[in-house]
């Protein structure tokens, strides 16, 4: 029996468990403050704190996000405020938008001579300034990207990192192409690399082109990334758009093709925002806390000494260990702390750290520690082969992570043929419904189903069925879900 067997008193067995999980919203709120990520306690409705470690957690998961797009894309950054004739361009667009946006009319007691808009998003505030970037065709491709906050007037029910009025990390990327075919291109590219980002967090997901009534206001096409939350609602974590010419001919941008003429060009936008934090904790997380993927947890291994006999040889072995897993380039923490073993076990376990290692005399007289995975796997490693062990821990927990999520996903999406079987299924999960395509049936599917058409799954093939509205026979079905 190791050290990390000793008995802790009675008050470290009885620490608090968060609510159960299958009570979402509760669970989901008590978990936010718990382990210190948002604080919503700010006197504006929507608006939200980070707290440092969930700070920290967005910094890791947005580094992600950097390193898979500044290979072919610039980072820069656009001002917050949009001047009204700039923003009221693109009347469609600005539909889409119009009672969503939080508007500055003076400054100081002055009324402004135009007013700006805090930006919603920011094609009216991008677009303009490429009119005067583009000139010719070696201008093309353009790709750039920024990670700013947004403004929406939000009327519904707001929630921390779901549905906010100041969107926090709005991670969108803008680009620019000499045909459309070429745009068509780049939105395949935004997909593989989303899928990439999304599986480094262990999330699966649904890939979906969204129904004509729900594209972003302005696009041609809009494909949209979504995972279900663990109450089986889904929350859109990801969307690419084609907008073709549409803000071209409104802003004017134009390219001089080999030949001389004057061309339109085409272009697309994607976007990320918190939301993929909201997804990582809520998937991933469990009722003692957070469980964080090894690449974003702040702490990736916490030491906790098992304190007894001789502690100042416990401690110094316990400092060598984490000066060399810290020169192996790991997020370590030493918990010296006052706290009895068990309160450490559960404030790392809240925390989601992936790895604590508990080291006492037993241990250290057998050269080993012993190591304790998030996902409640228990071993003891010898010392000398720990950077290596470690490493491999790391590897199956995202595994297992990614395993578990799988699971859960594939359970809650069912093929059906009814609008009762969809209506029974969307309750808790996603229907998959057979569809014919028309937008009179999508909307009766909606209506009928009493819940949201997030579009036709991309990247698989499907026998014929009949639609369940009209009964015409198909190959198109939609993904249907009560949504965030």
């Amino acid at each position: 029996m190791t050290d990390s067997k000793t008995k802790s008193n009675a008050k470290d067995s009885k620490q608090a468990k968060l609510p159960a999980k299958n009570n979402f919203s509760e669970w989901y709120h008590e978990l936010l403050i718990t382990a210190e990520i948002i604080d919503n306690r700010y006197p504006v409705k929507g608006m939200c704190v980070w707290f440092p470690f969930g700070f920290a957690i967005r910094k890791n998961v947005y580094s992600i996000i950097r390193e898979l797009l500044d290979p072919d894309h610039q980072e820069t950054q656009f001002p917050l405020l949009i001047p009204e004739n700039e923003f009221m361009k693109e009347a469609q667009h600005i539909k889409g938008f119009e009672d969503e946006v939080y508007w500055v009319t003076r400054g100081g007691t002055a009324p402004l001579e135009v007013n700006l808009a805090l930006r919603p998003t920011s094609e009216t505030a991008i677009y303009p300034m490429f009119k005067l970037w583009i000139r010719s065709h070696a201008d093309l491709p353009l790709r750039i990207y920024q990670i700013v906050n947004t403004f929406r007037y939000e009327t519904k029910h707001t929630r921390p990192l779901i549905r906010l009025r100041e969107i926090t990390s709005f991670k969108e990327a803008h680009t620019v192409h000499a045909t459309w075919e070429e745009a068509a291109e780049q939105v395949e590219v935004a997909i593989k690399r989303y899928s990439e980002f999304y599986h480094r967090l262990a999330l699966p997901f649904l890939v979906s082109r969204r129904p004509s009534w729900d594209k972003f206001p302005g696009a041609d096409y809009t494909t949209a990334i979504d995972v279900i939350m663990p109450d089986g609602r889904t929350l859109q974590v990801g969307t690419a758009h084609h907008l073709g010419s549409t803000f071209a001919k409104t802003y004017e941008i134009t390219y001089e093709a080999e030949n001389g003429e004057q061309k339109l060009v085409s272009q697309t936008c994607y976007g990320i925002s918190e939301r993929c934090i909201a997804a990582l904790l809520s998937v991933h997380g469990d009722e003692k806390g957070l469980v964080l993927p090894w690449e974003v947890a702040p702490v990736q291994v916490a030491i906790v000494p098992i304190l007894l006999g001789d502690k100042e040889k416990v401690l110094s072995v316990c400092r060598e260990l984490q000066e060399k897993l810290g020169a192996a380039r790991m997020r370590v923490k030493l918990d010296t702390s006052d706290e009895r073993p068990g309160a450490k076990f559960y404030k790392w376990e809240m925390k989601g750290v992936p790895i604590r290692l508990e080291v006492g005399p037993r241990d250290i007289e057998k050269g080993v520690v012993t190591l304790a995975r998030r996902d409640g796997a228990k071993k003891a490693v010898p010392m000398v082969a720990l950077v290596e062990a470690i490493n491999q821990e790391a590897q199956e927990l995202q595994l297992v992570l990614y395993g578990r999520a799988k699971k859960f996903n594939e359970g809650r999406v069912k093929e059906v043929g009814s609008i009762e079987e969809a209506r029974s299924q969307t309750e808790a999960g996603v229907a998959l419904v057979p569809w014919c395509g028309e937008v009179d049936c999508g909307h009766q599917l909606e209506d009928q189903v009493g819940a949201n058409m997030l579009g036709e799954p991309q990247y698989q093939i499907f026998s014929e069925a009949a639609c369940a509205v009209c009964g015409k026979k198909s190959t198109v079905r939609t993904y249907m879900a009560r949504q965030y």
